[in-house]
């Protein structure tokens, strides 16, 4: 990765969205079919379609969700690190907190970030 940040733009909310469904993609096999990123101020919000795997839709289907929210967000906690890492190398900011959540009807995984205040005037 370069050193260029994506502009304010489209490209950064891009970057983010895509860069959050490769890490999902990686760990849990299968990415989302759809995403999208938003920043406001000092918050950065993606929004995963989908993603389950085969294995999570069985539970699902026999009335488990909440194991499946458990363990997605005990995973999460696992991998906070390189999620907080990738969000603050994107946008050139300390990420202070991270937030992961997920449902199921329709299945839709959201990923919240905290982001060290700019110093000066916003933008």
């Amino acid at each position: 990765m370069t050193n260029e940040l994506p502009d304010r733009d489209g490209s950064l909310r891009t970057a983010l969205a895509n860069a959050m469904v490769a890490i999902m993609k990686r760990y849990y096999g299968k990415g989302a079919t759809g995403a999208k990123a938003w920043l406001l101020d000092d918050y950065v919000f993606i929004a995963m379609e989908g993603g389950l795997t085969r294995n999570e839709e069985t539970l699902i289907e026999d009335g488990k969700e909440e194991v499946v929210r458990a363990y997605r967000l005990a995973f999460q906690e696992t991998i906070r690190e390189e999620t907080m890492g990738m969000v603050g190398e994107l946008t050139g900011r300390t990420v202070l907190a991270y937030h992961s959540q997920v449902v199921f009807g329709p299945p839709r995984a959201f990923e919240i970030f905290v982001l060290e205040p700019r110093v000066g005037p916003r933008s």
